[in-house]
């Protein structure tokens, strides 16, 4: 059996939450799981609704699998209780979570960790850190009743390399490592799995953004492998981490990044 056909067999029939899926990454995980039979419910900000809308109805229609987009902000329970009852009414409920939201493109540029704001610093833990924790908790209730459930968080490799010019972001994202094993431990008697996928630079428009070519390509020369890393780079281990196959790891997060860190 290829890997493809084994990927749908698995998540055939399944439904998945992805959040930050407006475009870029996001959206490839939502094509890629709807391509392989999942049911997906897609979210993001009010701003990219046009975005995630067009994308659900281009997936859907190629099938086999259905998405439908919700506007929400991670860090709203209210919204939370609306993306949980869409999920309710078109799917049945919620199988696994993907919590891809994050400010990373929207960071601007990068500054030292002494000219960062109060203002910045609390927005980026916000979003990258409490929102995934709210989406863990919006999620659970549902999981629990369907006997368990797949949690895969996105962290990246700059908490463990400790990257300069963006200490909020590197800090959310050790956060995350540290939310996952909690949660996989809190969680673990419900059959809910909770583990990370640390992603190293990928090249992006988000990347390229923040980073200039010549730091793309020293990371990309860093690595085992010798190239740049793109999107679909990230999308075998998180459909892997969100499936049932995986159901006896837990509290682990697996670096994708080509062999540039070592863990």
């Amino acid at each position: 059996m290829s890997t493809n056909q084994h990927s749908k067999s698995e998540h055939a029939g399944r439904t998945v939450v992805v959040t930050g899926a407006g475009g870029g990454i996001g959206g490839d995980y939502v094509a890629a799981f709807a391509g392989a039979g999942a049911n997906v419910v897609a979210t993001d900000v009010a701003a990219a609704e046009d975005a995630g809308t067009a994308l659900a109805d281009r997936v859907s229609a190629a099938g086999p699998g259905r998405a439908v987009f919700v506007a929400a902000d991670v860090t709203s329970d209210t919204d939370w209780e609306a993306v949980v009852a869409t999920a309710t009414a078109e799917f049945g409920g919620i199988d696994a979570l993907v919590n891809n939201a994050a400010i990373y493109q929207g960071l601007g540029t990068k500054a030292h960790l002494t000219e960062l704001t109060n203002e910045s610093w609390d927005r980026v833990l916000t979003v990258n850190v409490r929102g995934t924790w709210q989406a863990i908790k919006a999620v659970t209730p549902t999981m629990r009743a369907r006997g368990g459930g797949r949690i895969v968080n996105i962290s990246s490799t700059v908490a463990r390399m400790g990257a300069p010019g963006f200490a909020h972001y590197v800090a959310s994202k050790a956060a995350v490592d540290g939310l996952t094993r909690a949660a996989a431990r809190e969680l673990g008697p419900d059959a809910i799995t909770v583990n990370g996928v640390a992603p190293g630079l990928v090249s992006d428009d988000a990347s390229r953004t923040l980073n200039t070519g010549d730091y793309i390509a020293a990371a990309a020369k860093g690595r085992a492998l010798g190239r740049e890393m793109a999107p679909d780079d990230l999308v075998g281990a998180v459909m892997w981490l969100a499936a049932p196959s995986s159901g006896f790891v837990t509290g682990q997060t697996v670096v994708v990044d080509g062999g540039g860190v070592f863990t």
